[in-house]
């Protein structure tokens, strides 16, 4: 027959002693009920009915006394396991080392908690969390042991299904071959994937997602809270990232996609509160920016080849029209004294002069007729920003061999002007040439070149500098002239390239000049109007 916990309490007077001691503390000392039970009396009922599994035993664990819901949870009425030991509970899922720290703990006098895998009646494992505490006696030895669990199987799965959950996330996450991270509504980052990590030492920039977000907000102003605020996406937002010291830039493309997720803590279990996250993707394009600039440079310079070539060809031969003109006016000149004399001695050298004056015409006509057309190109907006990237681009691997260090210094917000674009790059890449050209010599300490780019209310300007031998002031004026050069071996192309760009500079209404202040080498300074009537097509 089953022992009631009074009776229980009663026959066992040392643990009635310690709980009739512990009652009072429980319960104020009074009890407060119309029943007119003693406060140890409802002490009693309440071990007797309280909804977690209660056991007392001995101190070799043999069961002494089991409440109502020790029973429902392990299948055990008190007449199948009272004098039973406690271990028959016990399942062999649970490691040895576990039950070493328990018996290690409670022999100590100290509460041990934990999990244990626990057997039903039926045979059914359940998962049991337990805590034991000694009870002690007035000598303050061990006399009993008190034990408490509750049936935590199904809780236990639950978590496990949500860290198993989680694990697959981040599983995923990792296995993607994109950086993945979700952000919270404070910008702090929570869950992460290696990509991400490793973008962390690659770009140097701090915490990558802090330093997206600050491109994607200044780039979409507006828009993200837009966004935002409707939880929609974004794609394709494509950043230039400067490298490291010696690294080449890269490209990314960032997207996102924002979601609601309800709060844990305490203050929204009633208020069903919602925290909103975001998801940023951020994709390494730079092989494929690479191969479209790659593909975009070989376009260019067969465009610029092919004009740079008939444009050589042009002004040479007209470099040398403009050569014959001076010994032909001479002999003309020459022509018409004789005329004036009517000397019949010098009859001969009269005709003969006339013989080159005619061959010399026809050597003229005949290269006019030899000068290839130049076809007109309309005038758009442009912004020399782009043209000048484009110009770096073509001449990067001239740049990366010879060892120049470029100093790109573009204005954020340049306007544009109107003009063409080929025309445009092949001022800059005459222009560009001639720096590369100056600091290569073997002579030269400072490989550097400067570049950059400015405006006012009338201008736009761009200067090209660089750490060369620079150029002497007395042939400053000469550079612009057909045929001239500074270099020791020079040719046609080298003495063309500043007389092209001074003719595309104004055909563009603007202006270049060597500045004479700049003593660290050579400083080309180019200026285009930013207001002027369009002359509708440039040759």
């Amino acid at each position: 027959m089953k022992k009631s916990p009074l009776q229980f309490l009663r026959e066992h007077t040392a643990m009635a002693s310690v709980l009739g001691e512990f009652a009072p503390d429980l319960f104020g000392g009074t009890a407060n009920v119309n029943s007119g039970a003693t406060p140890y009396q409802l002490f009693v009922e309440t071990v007797e009915q309280v909804p977690i599994a209660i056991s007392i035993t001995d101190k070799k664990a043999k069961i002494l006394y089991v409440n109502e819901e020790f029973s429902k949870i392990t299948g055990y009425q008190s007449e199948d396991i009272l004098g039973k030991n406690e271990s028959m509970l016990s399942d062999k899922h649970t490691p040895r080392s576990v039950y070493y720290d328990l018996w290690h703990t409670i022999r100590s006098k100290k509460v041990w908690h934990g999990s244990l895998c626990n057997r039903h009646k039926s045979g059914q494992r359940y998962i049991a969390d337990l805590t034991i505490a000694p009870m002690l006696n007035e000598q303050g030895e061990i006399s009993h042991y008190i034990g408490m669990h509750r049936d935590i199987t199904l809780v236990n799965e639950a978590d496990k299904r949500v860290i198993n959950q989680k694990l697959l996330i981040e599983s995923v996450i990792n296995s993607s071959p994109i950086a993945m991270v979700v952000i919270d509504d404070q910008n702090k980052v929570i869950l992460d994937n290696h990509n991400y990590k490793a973008l962390v030492s690659d770009l140097d920039k701090g915490e990558p997602a802090a330093y997206f977000l600050n491109l994607l907000h200044e780039e979409m102003g507006d828009e993200w809270v837009k966004l935002q605020n409707n939880e929609q996406g974004f794609n394709n937002r494509e950043f230039k990232v400067e490298g490291k010291a010696g690294r080449r830039a890269r490209w990314f493309s960032c997207a996102g996609n924002w979601f609601k997720e309800n709060e844990v803590h305490a203050d929204a279990f009633f208020d069903n509160a919602e925290k909103q996250y975001l998801i940023l993707t951020i994709t390494d394009i730079t092989r494929q920016r690479r191969q479209l600039e790659e593909l975009h440079i070989q376009t260019l310079k067969t465009i610029m080849s092919e004009d740079e070539r008939v444009r050589s060809i042009r002004e040479t031969l007209l470099g040398a029209i403009h050569q014959i003109h001076m010994p032909m006016n001479q002999i003309r000149a020459a022509e018409q004294i004789l005329k004036h004399k009517n000397d019949e001695q010098n009859a001969g050298l009269l005709q003969i002069l006339q013989q080159i004056q005619q061959s010399g015409e026809e050597a003229i006509a005949t290269m006019q007729n030899c000068i290839p057309e130049i076809f007109q190109t309309a005038e758009i907006p442009v912004n020399l920003n782009q043209i000048l990237h484009d110009v770096l681009l073509l001449s990067d691997q001239r740049i990366w061999s010879n060892g120049v260090e470029v100093h790109w210094q573009p204005l954020a917000a340049l306007p544009n002007i109107l003009g063409s674009e080929n025309r445009l790059r092949l001022l800059f890449s005459q222009l560009l040439e001639n720096a590369i050209d100056a600091v290569s010599s073997p002579d030269t300490v400072e490989r550097r070149i400067k570049i950059g780019t400015a405006a006012d209310a009338d201008l736009v300007h761009v200067y090209i500098e660089d750490s060369g031998p620079g150029i002497p002031e007395e042939k400053r004026s000469k550079v612009f002239e057909p045929f001239y050069t500074t270099r020791p071996m020079g040719g046609q192309k080298a003495g063309m390239g500043l007389v092209i760009a001074k003719e595309i500079v104004n055909q563009h209404q603007g202006f270049i000049d060597i500045d004479p202040n700049y003593d660290q080498g050579c400083r080309f300074k180019i200026g285009f109007p930013l207001h002027r009537q369009t002359l509708g097509r440039l040759a």
